[in-house]
């Protein structure tokens, strides 16, 4: 127990040092089942969420299979299942991507065989891409050598010229628009060359969700942005969702941005931003349980309205989450993720309870 010595030698007043002793009190009685709260004990940091079974498993361990083989037609068929789900489609490219990332064999046997593919000529250009980055990794410029910073840059118009020949094989498929905006920001893409290439991106897909992250990225301060532009990005992001779509988390992404360049004190606290928060949560809400990426807004959600003091808005989605407390939210600043989580679980049903009297 911390003596009332160590608190004053801490710097806290006798008013503070009052009010932290009495938090102390309200917190060793806490019961979270009274809440409904999973007990402390039972909080898992190994995880976000809980494991889901995933139907398409097995087809994916068969694609996987088969491209160390060298073969390439269940990759073909495994992307041209996913129709014109866009954000589904992304995905599985995505998935051949980091495949031929290990070894590319399969995939030019497949552009020999299928010169026509757009798919494949899309793993190729987001291939090319990622190479490129890989070199650079993801920190600061001015942490990247001169010589790793030049190959990269080297190395980005091939990625973009392959998009392009990508989106001239596949006109519909918005996936190489997202392979063009993502290296656009490393190419040092001005405002209105940005602009054109995203709204050729939305054309396809309005709610792409890769997209829109990458398109958060350009905006940002430490790219080609500022904090104002990230910030109307995320709000005009934010107004276009659709009910069922993860595309509201956009928003909490340009928030950890945010947080990320000037600290928890550059964070917007509004009543405006507040109430952005709402409808986030409120969008979140519609979104279906199955969907993999909710897991994770879900705990960004919590985070930001524990922050911002919205405990009302809060203790709903604690609940939702469980006893899931092994997301990046929690870790912030080297914290033990379930200290962070159940402290801040415990600060929103306190205060909910308080201020219901």
């Amino acid at each position: 127990m911390i003596s009332i010595f160590a608190l004053a030698a801490a710097g806290l007043g006798a008013a503070s040092m009052v009010s932290w002793i009495r938090r102390s009190r309200k917190r060793a009685a806490f019961d979270p089942a009274r809440h409904g709260l999973v007990p402390r004990a039972e909080l898992d940091p190994g995880r976000a969420g809980p494991h889901r079974a995933d139907p398409g498993r097995e087809t994916v361990a068969e694609v996987v299979l088969a491209a160390r083989r060298g073969e390439w037609k269940q990759a073909a068929a495994y992307v041209e299942a996913a129709g014109e789900d866009w954000d589904e489609r992304w995905s599985r490219v995505e998935l051949l991507r980091e495949l031929a990332q290990e070894d590319d064999d399969w995939l030019q046997r497949w552009r020999e065989a299928r010169p026509e593919s757009g798919d494949a000529a899309t793993v190729r250009a987001g291939l090319l891409l990622h190479r490129a980055w890989s070199i650079r990794g993801g920190a600061y410029a001015d942490q990247v050598s001169p010589a790793d910073m030049a190959t990269f840059r080297r190395m980005l118009p091939d990625a973009m010229k392959a998009a392009h020949e990508a989106s001239g094989l596949a006109p519909d498929d918005p996936g190489p628009w997202v392979v063009m905006v993502t290296a656009a920001r490393a190419l040092d893409y001005d405002h209105g060359q940005f602009s054109r290439l995203f709204e050729e991106l939305r054309a396809r897909a309005p709610h792409h969700w890769a997209g829109h992250l990458q398109a958060l990225q350009y905006w940002a301060p430490k790219w080609h942005g500022s904090q104002e532009l990230m910030g109307r990005f995320a709000g005009d992001t934010l107004a276009l969702a659709p009910p069922g779509s993860v595309l509201c988390g956009v928003y909490l992404h340009a928030l950890d941005e945010a947080e990320a360049q000037r600290g928890r004190r550059g964070l917007p606290t509004t009543a405006e931003d507040k109430e952005m928060l709402l409808i986030v949560a409120r969008g979140l809400a519609t979104v279906p349980e199955t969907d993999p990426r909710l897991v994770g807004l879900r705990h960004l959600l919590a985070y930001h309205l524990t922050r911002c003091g919205m405990y009302e808005a809060a203790l709903p989605v604690f609940r939702a989450i469980g006893p899931w407390c092994g997301a990046e939210p929690w870790r912030k600043g080297g914290r033990d993720p379930v200290d962070a989580f159940d402290e801040a679980r415990t600060t929103a049903a306190l205060e909910v309870a308080r201020n219901r009297g």
